[in-house]
């Protein structure tokens, strides 16, 4: 029953990639360096089996970092084996925990329906209140406090316990504290039934290890487990994976590249790739081709990366598939005077090469300081250009609004989803629900908020229109649960309220800014969270699910995407241009103050590594003498790579 797609697939693999992709059980590392075809290898592995065992009930479980990457796998996968993607978990390690407590979290007092904290504001709130609580409590608990949010994540990131906290800190007074406020911030969170996203793998962690029959019913659901950037997992992360192993269970499926773990600071380190060859003695495979850039960029990457110690001993180096580009497939301009004219130089350059094609260019810099330099300079050239960075939440109203209610129907007591309806509904129709009425009279009534504040806008003079949507909240969100249909009535709520299509890009009407590109995130939002997870989502899953991703807009065509390197990992460009390659920027000012061989140094080439293998066509580096007044030294990575 193979599909022409997969077998398409299949005859595309080189000798190693069929290899990886043919591996049937044990424990397996692939090194798979940049632009190495590993989708596609583990595309192709995942589809086979499902092709080859139509007749089984088992699934395969896929967890990797990005919801991109997670999506445009499961895309390959339904086009190669379409109809078995049913049986395919594919998704990143916090989606996955979602759903893991989702369904079993009651063992641990969690509610099914949690919300998620992705918002620093909501998080410092939780801290906020933690510390005042703690204050209380205690005499050495101060406002000083409210600044340890890394510090907790960083607890929950290496899975220690509050009651543990207390002796791991060298400064005792320190413990005393974090003993104090840490468990109070975990009290705050489950008060108001939240996890943030550290605690969506702790507490799987935990159900897997305090529970063992969980572990053992997900290694039977599960029998093949595929793990994406592996290099990229925090010891939580890893601890997970063992938990839901065992001591028995060893058919694991890794892809890894030592020389991309550029998340230090998320407790991402060398050593996870060194401990699972220790635990479980998989088989190693090396995927050296890069079939994405161009033998200039392979040879300065092979050039760049040999300086590093902290990676696989007997590593092979990139191997070029693409032919040779040219003379001018690198450039090195510079050095400028300082930075304001490197940032101008780079925009001309741009305007000059790239103008008919600026939707491929991106600029890549080591800090968002100077991105916003070089945004600047485009500016002045008049190039149409954006700074890509993740969005927590919708701004344009009629999305805050929907968004709002959605969430109030599944958390029917929460004021502040309340406060949020209301605010909306009276920007999008003048209509003034007020939330302490509404509040006091849901408690005369023993009703629930959401209840009463339909309840209360029927009572209103409604207009055709706003009458229709009260009914059709009431029908499908208050008495039933039926939210997908409720969100197709709310868009085409929408669609009358704006007047036409046009109306979102009128910049007198203020309620509708952003209207159109927020509509076309929540619908791709939408489709993707119901490929992923299914058509009988439940509203908590896609409430859950939707506030883990980004609601950032898709860029406008013949756009300049700007971007740090870290967001650029996993992508690539036909033109890239790093800014900004000078002492204490890359490498970074904190990585060599620990010294030229420290971890923090590796990692900092690491970034300099991935940033460089981003090019499918053009690499263009740049540096100036002085940044923000001060005088500075050119890269020390781009006389490694053989620049100068």
């Amino acid at each position: 029953m193979t599909t022409k797609e997969l077998d398409e697939a299949w005859k595309d693999l080189s000798p190693f990639q069929k290899e990886a992709a043919e591996w049937d059980e044990g424990p397996l590392l692939v090194l798979a360096g940049p632009g190495s075809g590993k989708t596609r290898v583990l595309t192709c592995r995942i589809a086979r089996i499902l092709d080859s065992t139509r007749d089984k009930k088992f699934r395969i479980l896929g967890l990797t970092f990005t919801n991109k990457a997670a999506d445009e796998m499961r895309t390959r996968v339904a086009t190669y084996v379409p109809g078995e993607e049913g049986r395919l978990f594919l998704g990143t390690f916090h989606s996955f925990c979602a759903d893991v407590l989702r369904q079993h979290g009651v063992h641990l007092n969690i509610n099914p329906n949690f919300h998620i904290y992705s918002l620093e504001n909501d998080l410092r709130a939780v801290l906020n209140d933690a510390v005042e609580e703690g204050k209380k409590l205690s005499d050495i608990v101060s406002d000083l406090d409210k600044k340890t949010l890394p510090v907790i994540n960083r607890l929950k990131s290496l899975l220690i316990m509050p009651e543990q906290c207390r002796d791991v800190f060298k400064d005792k007074e320190f413990g005393e504290r974090m003993s104090v406020v840490y468990p109070l911030y975990e009290a705050e969170l489950s008060k108001r039934n939240a996890l943030d996203f550290n605690s969506l793998i702790f507490q799987a962690y935990l159900l897997f290890t305090k529970f063992p029959a969980f572990s053992k019913r997900y290694r039977t659901v599960f029998p093949f487990v595929c793990i994406d950037e592996f290099q990229d997992t925090n010891l939580a992360q890893y601890k997970l994976i063992r938990a839901i192993a065992g001591d028995q269970f060893n058919n694991l499926f890794i892809v890894a590249d030592d020389d991309q773990i550029i998340y230090q600071w998320n407790g991402a380190s060398h050593k996870r790739i060194v401990e699972f060859i220790n635990e479980y003695s998989p088989k190693v495979m090396q995927l050296p081709m890069n079939y994405r850039c161009p033998p200039e960029i392979v040879f300065l990457a092979n050039n760049l990366i040999r300086y590093n110690f902290l990676r696989s001993p007997d590593k092979k180096p990139l191997e070029a598939y693409q032919p040779s580009r040219g003379k001018d497939t690198v450039r090195l301009l510079g050095p400028f005077a300082d930075f304001e004219t490197e940032a101008a130089e780079v925009a001309r350059d741009i305007k000059k090469l790239h103008t008919h094609n600026l939707g491929a260019v991106v600029i890549l810099g080591r800090s968002r300081k100077l991105l916003d330099g070089a945004y600047l300079a485009l500016q002045k050239e008049k190039l149409p250009c954006v700074i890509s960075q993740r969005k927590d939440e919708f701004e344009s109203t009629p999305f805050v609004w929907i968004h709002s209610i959605l969430r109030l129907a599944n958390d029917r007591q929460n004021m502040e989803y309340l406060e949020a309806v209301s605010g909306t509904f009276y920007q999008l129709t003048g209509i003034n629900l007020e939330p302490e009425e509404v509040d006091a009279q849901a408690r005369a009534a023993n009703n629930d908020y959401l209840q009463q504040w339909i309840k209360i806008a029927n009572k209103m003079v409604l207009d055709k229109t706003t009458k229709a949507i009260i009914g059709q909240t009431s029908k499908f969100l208050s008495e039933g649960r039926d939210f997908k249909v409720f969100i197709k009535h709310a868009l085409d709520w929408f669609r009358v309220l704006a007047g036409d299509e046009q109306v979102g890009s009128d910049p007198t009407s203020e309620i509708f800014i952003r209207y159109q590109e927020e509509r076309t995130v929540w619908e791709n939002l939408m489709r993707e969270i119901i490929d992923s997870l299914g058509e009988d989502i439940s509203l908590e899953a896609f409430l859950q699910e939707l506030q883990m991703r980004s609601k950032e807009p898709v860029p406008k065509p013949n756009t300049i995407i700007l971007m740090t390197i870290h967001g650029a990992k996993g992508k690539e460009f036909e033109h890239v241009y790093i800014i900004g390659l000078m002492e204490d920027e890359m490498p970074s000012f904190q990585s060599k103050k620990k010294g030229d061989d420290s971890p923090e140094m590796e990692e900092e080439r690491r970034n300099c590594f991935v940033a460089i293998t981003r090019t499918i066509k053009t690499l263009t580096l740049s540096f100036a003498e002085r940044y923000r007044g001060w005088p500075k030294e050119p890269s020390r990575f781009l006389f490694e790579m053989g620049l100068l």
